[in-house]
């Protein structure tokens, strides 16, 4: 297992979907030459700026997350839009886990996930590389 590294990416600007499955490679350890399914080869990743991440087309007005309470009738759901409002890291952070594996892995790796709303992050002794996107 090789020595886990620690990738910062600034997020302003950028379109979700396409950060996600940058993020999502890295986690999962693909972007490594030594990369071998079934291994935990994945970095982790701080991602800064995500209020000011973007949707292309009309998705923030047509694109709905769902969860559900487990009672009848429990079903939830919010516009992007609102939810960008509310909590913008759980944009980016449910965009990753659904590029992730549905295995044991998952809450693994997205647990290796770091997101912030703004450039200001505790990981400044992790040595972070800076990651374009």
């Amino acid at each position: 297992m090789s020595e886990k590294k620690w990738f910062i990416i600034d997020a302003k600007d950028k379109v979700v979907g396409r950060l996600a499955t940058k993020i999502a490679t890295i986690l999962i350890g693909k972007n490594k030459a030594d990369f071998t399914p079934g291994n935990d080869n994945g970095d982790f990743v701080v991602v800064i700026n995500s209020d000011s991440v973007i949707f292309t087309g009309k998705k923030l007005d047509h694109k709905f997350y769902y969860r559900n309470t487990g009672y009848p009738g429990g079903l939830r759901s919010k516009k992007a839009r609102d939810l960008m409002n509310d909590d913008s890291p759980e944009v980016i952070k449910k965009a990753v886990k659904g590029m992730l594996p549905k295995n044991k892995w998952q809450d693994k790796l997205i647990s290796r996930l770091r997101v912030y709303g703004s450039d200001i992050h505790p990981h400044k002794a992790q040595k972070l590389e800076s990651l374009e996107v």
